[in-house]
């Protein structure tokens, strides 16, 4: 399962009108980077948990 959660308070101002997995990190967005990884080891499926309380 990867996390990608929560409103992003500590990142504003840039999560006021971006989601926090889509801010975009080294040229990509935030969420990519986990996935990427995954893909490259081997994994293809994925569970991404988006929901916050």
């Amino acid at each position: 399962m990867v996390l990608a959660a929560g409103r992003g308070e500590r990142m504003r101002p840039l999560t006021d009108r971006t989601p926090k997995p889509l801010l975009p990190v080294r040229g990509k967005p935030l969420m990519l980077w986990p996935l990427d990884a995954l893909r490259a080891s081997g994994h293809r499926r994925f569970v991404v948990n988006t929901a916050w309380l």
